[in-house]
């Protein structure tokens, strides 16, 4: 299994700290955000990743290299410094994900949940993780009942920004700048999104201030 880290934005949220640092290589208890997830990669027996590049990109692959630090072997999607959003990302990184479902997630959150307990094979075009609403984002994205992902509802979670993916999901699309929530949204009313409710540690890391917190934590 492969897997895709969605590093490309500009990080407007993380201003100042980002004006000249890639909101991926911001540092966490002496790790940049993206090496939590690179480790994390890597214990769950995954080799192959993908990481995307938009502003300031050219400073991952200098930084990060082929991986060769944290047991990966990595690859880079390069987009514009204005970035492709995550649905036009993930739709350029496919010509080096393959054929078969793949794991994608942000760099900029932080979390100790187990990459090795994701489907290989999810029932649909997606699994998703949804997690509790955090405070800055109380209203939550989706709901969850037995196993599948719903758009209406209650109680409703918050997506983790981590899921697993066949690439049918987006092959379809053309290439160009777009988000993926739309698309997910579109699978979710056909019924072909499966969830699960992950209640370990985890943060949106979006501000400088929620940086620093979890720095104290």
């Amino acid at each position: 299994m492969r897997a895709l880290i969605f590093a490309a934005g500009r990080g407007e949220r993380m201003r100042p700290l980002t004006d000249t640092c890639p909101k991926a290589l911001l540092r966490l208890r002496g790790e940049p955000l993206i090496g939590w997830h690179l480790r994390a990669l890597a214990r769950a027996g995954i080799v192959d990743v993908v990481v995307n590049t938009g502003w300031l990109g050219a400073q991952l692959p200098m930084s990060l290299g082929h991986g060769e630090t944290f047991g990966l072997r990595i690859q880079w999607s390069h987009e514009p410094p204005e970035a492709l959003e995550t649905g036009g990302g993930m739709r350029q990184a496919l010509a080096l994900l393959g054929d078969a479902p793949f794991i994608a997630l942000n760099a900029d959150i932080h979390t100790d949940f187990d990459y090795a307990t994701l489907p290989a094979e999810p029932a649909g075009l997606a699994h998703l993780v949804l997690v509790d609403n955090p405070p800055q984002h109380p209203r939550g994205d989706f709901v969850l009942r037995a196993g599948r992902v719903h758009l209406c509802g209650a109680p409703r979670l918050t997506f983790a920004g981590i899921g697993v993916y066949r690439p049918q999901l987006v092959a379809h699309y053309p290439p160009g700048r777009y988000g993926l929530a739309p698309i997910l949204r579109e699978a979710i009313d056909f019924g072909v999104v499966s969830g699960e409710h992950y209640q370990g540690a985890w943060s949106d890391v979006g501000t400088p201030e929620r940086l620093a917190a979890l720095a104290g934590g």
